[in-house]
């Protein structure tokens, strides 16, 4: 097999309304072999992807894809199903899948799902080797091939916490696209567009943060507006640091980083002269300032606030292991603390594993218990504290007191976050803080969501949807009206003739068309942008208020579509395709399939404007989920006389004149002498926005002879 190309489709395409790669594929001598011809090849194939057996393919049931693989199925449907299973073992899951030949005898066309372009091209050149060493018989070893995909999500893809708050988004028919390499999001289109980048957003204050990464400042902020903290002082040295704990505060005391983030260089409960020297040398690594507080003695909890809100809770535990006389300290927190599920390299771990020798705070704790280190031996029996922080893990959301939750809430509103993780310790977090003297002991920026969405015990919490009904609360789904413009020959015209409409609007218009990106008056790109890196550039535009796009047939078979859902979807004509050859594209029904793209996405209350005169694009109607607008020179043709005695839109000519046809009948005015179709067009999908008749009009003024009565 070779492969001839391969291309992402980044929004709706010819083969779904969601995003997936394109392979081209000559199959070259297996073009006359399918599955069952090749000695062995099945059996090799499911013995190292046994869950092929969950593939429904065409059949429709469990066993569906085995069953063509024993009947006898081309490469490159094998193909198409090994990336997918390859992506979804990896941990990015998806399902859909087509393979068709070309008009060249042996190429095929293979369309997959994917979640991420850089898994998906990895997924695909994984799923070609995999198929050569089981057709020639080679040794191939799945497990290491599903760790490097692995690996590539890892490095590639959004963060589990990212991805809840864009599948919470998903669930608000919010679209959301990626604005760089990491986690930064943009929810919604245009002006109405917010920002998140994991658990922080565009109304997150720079003010806020810096104000939370000081632990001194955020404890004098908060006990100044009555949230209880423990009492604690700056220091410059560590003496001054035993001068304070040992006569100023009082013993037990913590020392930690005056603006540390991760509990990193945090020492608990330090009670001799000796421990506190030693962590003042550990917090002053980690931090530009030391700090010592009261050691409050309690449970570590960590509250999730987001808005006005308590969302999640989690309360934590100190991490132990128990010698068994013969292993050493770090043997016994692999065995026992590194294999439960929460802990792990992978990014979708909510915990780190614990590395002794990368954490001198746990190496302290050790030689503070008499063992020397990493090697040490515990004794049978033995118990030996590991960890004392960093391990919230266990759900306690329904059990927080209403004081406590209004404490965390004040918290977060002093410093300033709309999204805070407040650390507190409190003996029993379903009682006040002041009732066992518990308190607050930081607030952090940007918290993490993972502890919340995957806690080791109780319930996980929706803090994905928390985070979007903040942002947009009362039902928004940051959306702004989305026209999208396709057919053969009208097209370029009717976007022309749209824009000059919508410019008597009073709305700021993006416009990505074969003459560039224009917002407003200003041309951003002037190279012919009717694709969908120009729609994407004009919603990204935080100052568009709407969006005409135009939508070449050969850019929606390179990229597919800009957008996933559009207010209007207008198809001037179809006809039959030119210079579309080595797409594969040679009959009207191959060229239908790429013109109905923006019709498939038109939302619910939205419309498809289609000609009527073009059996094809009259077709179409079918297809849209919102309404449909008819258009033809002929008021008497047939088809839109059924459409308006269905209570159906039209806009037709009477006598020259353009008349926009419901219940009644609206006269815009004379037309011109040239071909009425974009004209036709251009006014339907200005009545499709519920512009008046006179913006309608104005905005056409330039292809009237003579304006209404």
């Amino acid at each position: 097999m070779k492969v001839l190309r391969m291309r992402a489709l980044r929004g709706p395409n010819f083969w779904s309304r969601r995003t997936c790669m394109e392979a081209l594929v000559d199959l070259e001598e297996l073009r006359d072999s399918p599955s069952n011809s090749l000695p062995g090849f099945n059996d090799r194939l499911l013995r190292w992807l046994p869950s092929l057996e969950e593939h429904r393919c065409g059949v429709g049931e469990r066993g569906g894809f085995v069953l063509r693989l024993r009947e006898g199925t081309w490469m490159g449907h094998v193909l198409e199903h090994v990336v997918l299973e390859l992506q979804s073992l990896a941990g990015t899951p998806v399902g859909f899948g087509k393979t068709r030949e070309t008009y060249d005898p042996g190429i095929y066309k293979v369309a997959f799902r994917y979640r991420d372009e850089a898994v998906a091209r990895a997924a695909f050149q994984a799923a070609m080797d995999l198929l050569k060493a089981a057709i020639d018989d080679r040794p191939f070893d799945i497990q290491a091939t599903l760790g490097n995909l692995r690996d590539q999500v890892d490095r590639h893809w959004i963060g589990p916490s990212t991805r809840a708050i864009a599948e919470a988004a998903e669930a608000r028919d919010i679209p959301w696209q990626r604005l760089n390499e990491g986690n930064l999001l943009q929810l919604g289109h245009g002006a109405k567009a917010r920002r998140v980048w994991t658990a922080e957003t565009d109304r997150t204050s720079a003010i806020a943060e810096t104000i939370s990464r000081d632990k001194h400042l955020t404890r004098s902020l908060l006990a100044a507006a009555g949230v209880p903290v423990p009492e604690g002082r700056v220091v410059g040295s560590p003496e001054e640091a035993w001068e304070v704990a040992s006569e100023d505060i009082g013993l037990p005391v913590v020392v930690k980083p005056v603006d540390g983030n991760h509990g990193r260089g945090v020492c608990l409960d330090l009670r001799t002269r000796e421990e506190v020297l030693e962590a003042w040398r550990l917090a002053e690594a980690e931090g530009s300032g030391v700090m010592v507080e009261r050691f409050i003695p309690g449970v570590e909890h960590r509250l999730l606030v987001v808005g006005s809100k308590v969302q999640a809770a989690v309360r934590g535990e100190i991490a132990w292991v128990v010698g068994d006389g013969t292993s050493t300290i770090q043997q016994l927190i692999d065995a026992q603390l590194n294999q439960v599920p929460w802990r792990g390299t992978q990014e979708d771990a909510p915990y780190n594993l614990i590395r002794l020798i990368d954490d001198p705070v746990c190496l302290f704790d050790m030689r503070r218990q008499g063992l020397s280190g990493p090697d040490a031996i515990p004794a049978a029996g033995q118990r030996v504290m590991v960890q004392r922080n960093g391990n919230a893990i266990h759900d306690c959301t329904d059990h927080v007191h209403p004081d406590v939750a209004a404490t965390a809430v004040l918290a977060a509103r002093v410093i300033g976050l709309d999204i805070a993780g407040i650390d507190l310790v409190a003996e029993d977090i379903s009682r006040p803080l002041q009732e066992q003297q518990g308190a607050v002991v930081e607030v952090n920026a940007g918290p993490g969501l993972l502890m919340h969405l995957r806690p080791a015990t109780g319930t996980p919490r929706p803090v994905g949807e928390a985070i979007v009904d903040w942002v947009f609360p009362n039902g928004q789904n940051g959306r702004i009206p989305v026209i999208c413009i396709t057919g053969n020959r009208w097209r370029h015209l009717a976007t022309r003739m749209v824009a000059s409409i919508l410019e008597g609007t009073g709305q700021r218009l993006g416009i990505a068309s074969s003459d560039g990106v224009r917002v407003g008056r200003r041309m951003l790109d002037p190279s012919p942008r009717a694709d969908s890196l120009g729609a994407r550039k004009v919603l990204r535009n935080p100052q568009v208020d709407l969006a005409l796009l135009e939508a070449d047939p050969e850019g929606i078979l390179r990229e597919g579509l800009g957008f996933d859902r559009c207010r209007i979807a207008v198809v001037t004509d179809v006809g039959e395709p030119e210079g579309l050859e080595r797409e594969s594209i040679r009959t009207s029904d191959d060229f239908y399939g790429v013109l109905r793209c923006p019709v498939d996405v038109v939302s619910a209350l939205g419309y498809a404007v289609l000609n009527a005169e073009d059996p094809q694009a009259a077709d179409m109607a079918r297809l849209s989920d919102g309404g449909v607008i008819l258009f033809a020179r002929d008021a008497e043709a047939p088809s839109l006389q059924d459409h308006r005695q269905r209570e159906g839109l039209v806009v037709t000519l009477r006598e020259g004149r353009l008349m926009l046809q419901d219940e009644s009948e609206t006269d815009l005015g004379r037309i011109g002498p040239e071909d009425p179709t974009p004209i036709l067009a251009a006014a339907a999908t200005a009545w499709a926005l519920g512009l008046d008749p006179e913006t309608i009009r104005t905005g056409l003024q330039p292809w009237m002879e003579e304006a209404a009565p």
